[in-house]
């Protein structure tokens, strides 16, 4: 029995909160052969594994070490403060620092923000005594009604629960994603993911190499003159119409060609 032909597949590692859905279905649209298998990493092994071959491509947190990777970035996340539902900050629709002086504000070792170097001094509100192990450990806490945490939008809304809300943070530190692949990639497959998430129709020519124009023949240079040059017998006047009075009288006394061709009969034989 023949073996059959490998499927070709495309593995692309996306982090917590990000959500590759809409790319995903374009790809099935227009790459319905090629299926993509998603692999949920946090950023650090998403990077690792981009690099190492264990995956085609990543959608992960700015900023990572770019060594030996493409970048692009695609969108930048609000950032929000996640608290309980009835804490008294969820009445307003948007905070700052200034609000939250006198909370405690957890910070999980995982955050994806950029705080400075010196957290505790870069963070708003009070520090906790200790720092949560992962973002999912500082929601449990949250509610348990010890402190608020910041967070990226799409990690409020992953971690979402009915006694949690969020409200926007000004002035904080943001939250960047964007498509990492290998620097020495040749892959279509990865080509045809960068025009997806840049948003490139399906007919786009970038990155595609143009069909070069044919170049017209001699014989298709030839027949075009000739199309395009004028009917005999369609001169110009004094010349046509001299070559319609060659043929004499028409019955009746009148020259051929009718009154207009008498008319300038007479200027081409000239006086």
């Amino acid at each position: 029995m023949p073996e059959q032909p490998e499927v070709p597949q495309f593995r692309l590692a996306y982090v917590p909160g990000v959500m590759p859905a809409k790319w995903v279905r374009t790809w099935s649209e227009r790459i319905p052969g090629v299926p993509i298998e998603l692999v949920s990493l946090a950023t650090a092994a998403a990077v690792a594994a981009t690099r190492g071959k264990e995956v085609d491509a990543g959608l992960v947190r700015l900023p990572i070490d770019r060594d030996e990777l493409h970048a692009i970035p695609l969108y930048i996340e609000t950032t929000v403060v996640v608290m309980p539902t009835d804490h008294v900050l969820s009445v307003s629709e948007e905070l700052t620092f200034a609000d939250l002086e006198g909370e405690v504000v957890l910070h999980p070792q995982d955050d994806p923000l950029r705080w400075g170097e010196d957290h505790s001094e870069s963070l708003p509100g009070t520090p906790a005594l200790e720092r949560p192990a992962t973002t999912q450990d500082a929601f449990d806490l949250v509610l348990a009604g010890i402190g608020v945490v910041i967070v990226p939008q799409s990690l409020a809304r992953l971690h979402h629960h009915k006694d949690l809300t969020f409200r926007p943070l000004a002035e904080a530190p943001t939250s960047q994603v964007a498509l990492v692949w290998r620097e020495d990639s040749e892959s279509n497959l990865m080509e045809d993911l960068i025009g997806i998430v840049r948003g490139r129709t399906a007919n786009s020519s970038r990155g595609k190499p143009e069909t070069p124009k044919e170049r017209p023949t001699a014989k298709a240079k030839a027949k075009a003159r000739a199309q395009s040059a004028p009917p005999a017998g369609r001169g110009k006047q004094g010349g046509g119409s001299g070559k319609a009075n060659q043929r004499g009288p028409a019955k009746g006394g009148r020259p051929n060609g009718g009154k207009g061709g008498g008319k300038s009969g007479g200027k081409g034989r000239g006086r």
